[in-house]
């Protein structure tokens, strides 16, 4: 200890000294936090976590045939089929999985149309598998949609990993929102299209239905009653003819109800040739109705063709109109990607005419932007949700608890002190901790094979340092202040006594972190809250034993009010008040 004591003794003593530590240190601070916008550390609310299953969302354009559905899906199944990892796979077509963590905010329940699909595959034990199912996803992905999306043109192929926190509604979401639906839908495709130009931005998608062609089957009453028909006749073999339906029950003794008989044309009477209205026509031609009288009454002639436009899907938040633009990240925090597409999106509808701005202020919606039609005058909002929206907030509320805790701190150091100074020292040294974390998951990054994210739990760990750091510079202070009033000890000897003294306990303590904290690391989740419990625990015991003391010795607050007088010989001290 007698070196330790020497060594931060020659530091008090020399002005220089002392300037290039602090200098030093405040140098590690700033270049540690500018890691993160260098993107050296990638913030991220939770890493990807490998699980043992995942699902693949298909979505072929609005009015597409089951069959068609069903040829998209078979391509994507053909290339798991290959993956030696994969154990089973069940598909879903016309409606989505049974229930599971993502799909309940992913509308997966509700999805009932011939244009959806959605399969469920089920991997290997991940603690027996090499690859993680976020990577296989990564590697799988291009591959897939290249192959896959082209068979039926406007098909999107989504894949779905289970999250490690809270589901949403997708990593990015932008929520375009407006009273002119037409407008929306322009604008909605313009944002999909920006999106689709970032890097790291997958599966980009338009929640909104196309529009598209289709022709209405309406029965003519005056036909059909002059031709001794009902109307009821005529939309059963409509509906015979192109659903099926139950013509008849059965009853049995191991069935508590009615077993439904269901009668259907088969597969090949029910295809079209193609999708003109002339084929349509001559389908219906082949079919027949018998009168009261006995007479065949062709259904051409009791039904008339009408061509409409289909009604999309009308989507409402907080009582204003909105289309929802999803997206997700391959194996990348959410945040760089927005704001890269941010600034893109900026530019394309400056350049296409509107008038563009900013959310003013810093708030919950700082990263929205307000778009006004040059031409209309009317005015649009591209909001931003979804993961990425959940990580700002988690890290807003960390920091807002960070900010209270470092606040509560000071108090109660100012009350136990009665010095503003002092407790300025303490908290200086327990906020220089994240210099430790965030070289922490630097180095972590640069060991491991994934992207090590600077994650929510991260944060967790750094909070928790604070309480740590704090009591280290309390054990240096209060045995400073003991040997000077005690003894009647010089200051800065007394300071690099208390540090030499003192860096036992202080050690002791960050090796039972370190160990402790060591079975978190490997942790997929928490390996954040270990590496900044390790990281930042190390250098809160440098920041205590090196920089806390120049602080010390700089302040005034480590004086006594008492007048010290040293006589001629340094063993012989006498404390007159």
């Amino acid at each position: 200890m007698s070196r330790l004591e020497k060594f931060v003794y020659s530091i008090l003593e020399s002005k220089a000294k002392k300037f290039l530590v602090i200098t030093l240190t405040l140098v590690a601070l700033v270049l540690s936090i500018l890691m993160i916008p260098t993107n050296l550390v990638k913030a991220r609310m939770l890493p990807g976590k490998s699980a043992n299953t995942f699902s693949v969302y298909i979505d072929t354009p609005t009015g597409s045939s089951k069959e068609q559905t069903k040829q998209v899906s078979d391509c994507v199944i053909n290339y798991l089929k290959k993956e030696k990892e994969v154990t089973d796979m069940e598909l879903f077509v016309g409606n989505g999985i049974p229930l599971d963590y993502a799909g309940l905010v992913k509308g997966a329940g509700m999805k009932n149309s011939e244009n959806v699909a959605e399969l469920a595959i089920n991997l290997t034990d991940k603690h027996t598998r090499d690859e993680k199912s976020f990577n296989m996803i990564s590697r799988l992905r291009p591959k897939i949609k290249t192959d896959c999306e082209s068979l039926v043109k406007g098909t999107v192929i989504k894949f779905i990993e289970q999250p490690s926190g809270p589901p949403t509604l997708a990593s990015i979401v932008v929520e375009v929102t407006g009273d002119d639906l037409n407008k929306l839908r322009e604008l909605s495709l313009d944002v999909a299209k920006v999106l689709n130009k970032t890097k790291k931005v997958v599966d980009v998608d338009i929640m909104g239905d196309d529009i598209f062609k289709k022709y209405e089957l309406i029965p003519n009453k005056d036909k059909i009653q002059r031709s001794g028909l009902s109307v009821e006749q005529v939309n059963k073999i409509l509906y015979l003819a192109f659903e099926g339906m139950a013509i008849a029950h059965k009853n049995s003794k191991d069935e508590a109800g009615q077993i439904d008989i269901f009668l259907s044309l088969s597969q090949d009477s029910k295809k079209f040739n193609n999708k003109s209205l002339q084929a349509l026509k001559n389908k219906l031609a082949s079919m027949n109705l018998m009168n009261q009288k006995g007479m065949l009454v062709g259904l051409t002639d009791v039904v008339y063709i009408k061509e409409v436009k289909s009604r999309p899907m009308i989507m409402h938040k907080d009582l204003n109109r909105v289309i929802n633009v999803v997206a997700e990240t391959d194996n990348e925090s959410q945040v760089y990607p927005l704001l890269e597409a941010r600034d893109k999106m900026i530019k394309y509808f400056k350049d296409k005419g509107y008038k563009v701005e900013k959310e003013p202020g810093i708030n919950t919606y700082m990263f929205d932007l307000h778009l006004t039609d040059p031409k209309s005058g009317k005015k649009y909002l591209l909001r931003w949700d979804g993961e990425m929206k959940v990580s700002l907030d988690t890290f807003r509320d960390l920091g807002g608890a960070f900010i209270g805790a470092l606040i509560l701190i000071f108090l109660l150091l100012v009350i136990y002190y009665k010095s503003f100074a002092l407790s300025g020292i303490v908290l200086a040294g327990s906020f220089l901790s994240i210099i430790g974390v965030i070289i922490g998951h630097w180095v972590a990054n640069i060991v491991t094979v994934d992207v090590f994210f600077l994650t929510a739990t991260s944060l967790i760990g750094f909070i928790a340092l604070m309480g740590i750091s704090s009591r280290n510079s309390l054990l240096l202070i209060d045995f400073a202040k003991s040997l000077m009033e005690a003894h009647g000890m010089e200051k800065r000897r007394a300071i690099a006594i208390s540090s030499a003294t003192r860096a036992k306990p202080i050690a002791l303590t960050a090796v039972a972190i370190i160990l402790g904290s060591a079975l978190l690391a490997s942790d997929p989740i928490f390996g954040g809250l270990g590496v900044a419990l390790i990281s930042g625990t190390v250098a809160a015991v440098f920041v205590s034993l090196i920089f806390i003391p120049v602080l010390l010795d700089n302040s005034k607050a480590m004086d006594k009010d008492d007048e010290i007088e040293l006589h001629h010989d340094p063993k012989d001290i006498s404390i007159t008040r």
